[in-house]
């Protein structure tokens, strides 16, 4: 199983950009797919992922009304669209899938850097 991040890079303060991870090896629901983070000298934290099967999202209180995950089954893949960035967004950002949303995260992409200059 491989998760493939993309879509990172440098960006100014309230600029956008759109994460995307394609997951190849098997196939994921993407309602089993989520977003992580890490910033400098933290943990990594949970950004964004599908709740109850789908039926509800989750996201981190910093993130809540500026990023959205979405997915694509077709495509197998996942994303995340960030919008009104801030300095403090600046992380790594994994995305990861787990084989039910009852599960933990097993599955674990390489990261993509977002960096948000002020």
């Amino acid at each position: 199983v491989q998760l493939q991040a993309s879509g990172g890079g440098l960006v100014q303060t309230g600029g956008s950009l759109r994460l995307s991870c394609a997951a190849s090896g098997r196939t994921f629901s993407t309602y089993n797919m989520g977003w992580f983070r890490q910033s400098p000298g933290k943990g990594r934290v949970l950004v964004a992922h599908y709740r109850d099967d789908g039926d509800s999202t989750y996201y981190r209180d910093s993130v809540k009304g500026r990023f959205t995950i979405s997915g694509d089954n077709a495509k197998n893949t996942v994303y995340l669209q960030m919008n009104s960035l801030k300095p403090e967004d600046t992380a790594i950002y994994f995305c990861a899938a787990r084989d039910s949303w009852t599960e933990g995260y097993k599955y674990w992409g390489q990261g993509t850097q977002v960096t948000v200059s002020s």
